[in-house]
């Protein structure tokens, strides 16, 4: 995974081409950022006043960009950078398949940069002042999902036989200490998770192992893959909304035990502890877990 480009204060990245300060593409407002678009399931109840507040649920976020394409001059350099932003969101790897996302990386001043994940849905030009070297620009991203998310991921890997419920090994060798709170000695199963918003999280069982097994203890979820992994081989469990797979090192697919909930395993704010088992006589298999720290606001 490549180190996302450092942006500097007002400038954000569409796709992978950068946009605002310091760039040919001038940004003049950006909307859409707030509270994004609720779908409600409110009702009027009949025969009496007032109205029966159900369920809320936050539609994708939709983010509209007021901007323009400065080339000084040049018409020809204006339309290669409009033809280089239409390229990009045209991509089979952003719209090839159902759940593909591209990037809206934004960068305020005072605040690290957010991601949103999601697709443009608008790119309209105004040719009228071409020649000048100069297009107005009014871009429409929709994002999958309200949240913005950290640039980069954390991550951590935990063995099969890491201690996760505290004991004593004998023979003990002295001085030595007990920590009451377990994030104060970085023990294996537990993951300090940054942010705002619940997040999901991408998880990796490198084999031999077989039948692994997967608990997020606060919430009591499981994950249980009905699997068989040889030493080199795994299963990559893919929980984030748009993708949630289940895939093998070879393309194929991996099945899950009914009780798993791939839709409701999420990582919340704060401490949380993950536990696993499998059968694996080596104790040499593996589980990785990764995560972007999610955010309500920007």
């Amino acid at each position: 995974m490549s180190t996302p480009i450092a942006l500097e204060d007002g400038q954000h990245q569409l796709g992978s081409i950068l946009i605002g300060s310091g760039t040919p593409v001038r940004v003049a407002a950006i909307e859409g950022l707030g509270q994004p678009v609720l779908r409600t399931q409110d009702v009027e109840p009949p025969g009496e006043d007032g109205l029966w507040l159900g369920a809320d649920y936050y539609s994708g976020r939709t983010i509209r960009i007021d901007a323009g394409i400065s080339q000084s001059g040049s018409q020809a350099g204006a339309l290669d950078t409009l033809a280089l932003l239409q390229d990009d969101a045209d991509a089979p790897a952003v719209r090839g398949a159902g759940g593909l996302t591209m990037n809206l990386r934004l960068k305020f001043p005072g605040r690290p940069t957010r991601v949103v994940r999601g697709r443009l849905r608008k790119l309209e030009p105004d040719l009228t002042k071409s020649i000048h070297g100069w297009i107005p620009l009014g871009i429409e991203f929709q994002g999958q999902d309200h949240l913005y998310y950290a640039d980069e991921p954390d991550s951590t890997s935990m063995p099969l036989g890491s201690l996760t419920e505290g004991g004593i090994t004998f023979a003990l060798m002295f001085p030595f200490t007990i920590a009451g709170d377990p994030s104060a000695v970085g023990r294996p199963g537990f993951l300090q998770v940054a942010g705002t918003a619940n997040t999901w999280p991408v998880i990796r069982i490198n084999g031999p192992c077989a039948n692994p097994r997967i608990v997020h203890v606060a919430s009591g979820r499981v994950l249980e893959v009905q699997a068989t992994l040889s030493a080199g081989e795994w299963v990559e469990i893919d929980t984030r909304p748009g993708w949630r797979t289940v895939l093998r090192e070879n393309g194929g697919g991996a099945s899950l035990a009914p009780a798993s909930r791939i839709d409701q395993f999420v990582l919340t704010p704060g401490l949380n502890e993950i536990r696993w088992n499998a059968t694996d006589p080596t104790l040499t298999s593996t589980l990785a877990v990764t995560w972007w720290p999610a955010y309500k606001a920007i």
